[in-house]
């Protein structure tokens, strides 16, 4: 419904995943067979998760673990991988560093140039733990580093920034055409981020294989506080969404949706997929696990800029190793680990078969979800009761 912000000024009322809920239906699903597969550029994946292409989270451990577990990690090759030939020296200081000291540092650290070698190396430490080698680039450096990391043996290219469109006005260098680079590289192209409907569907339109949506909703982003930019997870993945479907009807070609930052516990991504998500990509719950490279911290990738920070550290902490908060067991019950036991579930009980099934269920608008009858809960929270 379309409504007015002043006179004269239109504007529309959007969504976060905390303003709805998911309806069950008359049918139901054996846990057990609910089949939670999904397939992004080309790959099946047995769990529709994708871990974040931040230092704190994926490093080529990780990233082959992921495969392992039946997932995808994406790898920064603009982070300190590729950077710094002894990466855990320098995770090291990140994690030392107080938080006077951290914005600088990072400045610091990030201004050390990007070793063509070292992306070549990280590419072929994940290939030979017989992961799938997803790599993350910028705009700006997708042409070059695009070439090196295909000849390195990389399975799929990630170009990420916080906002990507294909009409970018500079007069600084000569922008990046997404079309030429998916007809340049051999491997399928993800590309991101956007939350709207008529970006999503430009997008599509030169060649990618998968979108990213989401500005802003990540833990240690800050660009909605500093920029003003973004638009809640919930609208934002159902009008791109909508894009993707309406351009699969136009041109027969499945672009897939990915969900990218906001999701801290299993409801999260439930309610992400529910809203038409095809994956989705995450960073600060996965930057909790054991094998994490953060130590214990994660942080935004918008943090080294020079002039205009957008990411903070934030301490995590650790709470399970990776299979855990993964696949579980779960030791605590507020959702933070098992998230595919607790996607099941929600399937199972919304009476969703597959991933395609759950992106049609009943969706409410229900701002009172997670505080109706939740009293006592947040009086715990809050220390009252111990």
């Amino acid at each position: 419904m379309e409504l007015k912000l002043g006179k004269g000024r239109k504007t529309r009322r959007v969504y976060g995943f905390d303003e709805i809920a998911l309806v069950p239906s008359l049918v139901t699903v054996e846990t057990d067979e609910v089949d939670t597969s999904t397939t992004i550029a080309g790959r099946k994946l047995g769990i529709p998760i994708i871990a974040s292409a931040m230092d704190s989270v994926v490093d080529p451990d990780t990233a082959a673990l992921m495969s392992g577990y039946g997932g995808l990690g994406v790898l920064n090759i603009q982070g300190v991988q590729t950077r710094y030939e002894d990466a855990d020296a320098i995770l090291d200081k990140i994690a030392l560093a107080s938080r006077e000291e951290y914005v600088p540092l990072m400045q610091q650290i990030y201004l050390e140039e990007v070793k063509p070698e070292l992306i070549t190396k990280r590419i072929q430490q994940i290939k030979n733990k017989k992961g799938i080698a997803a790599v993350s680039v910028t705009p700006q450096k997708a042409m070059e580093y695009s070439k090196i990391a295909e000849k390195a043996g990389a399975d799929i290219l990630v170009v990420q920034a916080t906002v990507v469109s294909t009409l970018h006005k500079t007069t600084m260098y000569k922008p990046l055409d997404l079309t030429e680079l998916c007809s340049s590289v051999k491997i399928p192209v993800i590309v991101g981020n956007c939350v709207t409907y008529e970006v999503a569907s430009k997008l599509m339109e030169t060649g990618v294989s998968a979108v990213l949506v989401g500005i802003g909703p990540g833990a240690a982003c800050t660009s909605r506080g500093v920029l003003g930019i973004g638009i809640p997870m919930a609208t934002a993945i159902a009008d791109c969404a909508g894009a993707r479907d309406d351009h699969f009807k136009k041109t027969k070609k499945y672009v897939s949706i990915i969900a990218d930052g906001g999701m801290v516990v299993g409801g999260d991504i439930c309610k992400a997929i529910a809203c038409g998500a095809d994956a989705v990509m995450i960073g600060s719950p996965l930057a909790k696990s054991k094998e994490a490279p953060g130590r214990g911290f994660h942080w935004g990738m918008a943090t080294p800029n020079a002039v205009l920070p957008r990411g903070t550290r934030i301490k995590v902490g650790t709470i399970g190793t990776l299979k855990e908060i993964l696949l579980g067991p779960a030791k605590f019950d507020d959702g933070s680990e098992n998230f595919i036991g607790a996607l099941k579930t929600s399937m199972g009980t919304l009476g969703a078969s597959n991933i395609k099934e759950m992106q049609k269920v009943d969706i409410v608008i229900a701002p009172s979800n997670n505080t109706e009858g939740k009293v006592f809960q947040k009086a715990q929270q809050l220390g009252m009761y111990k």
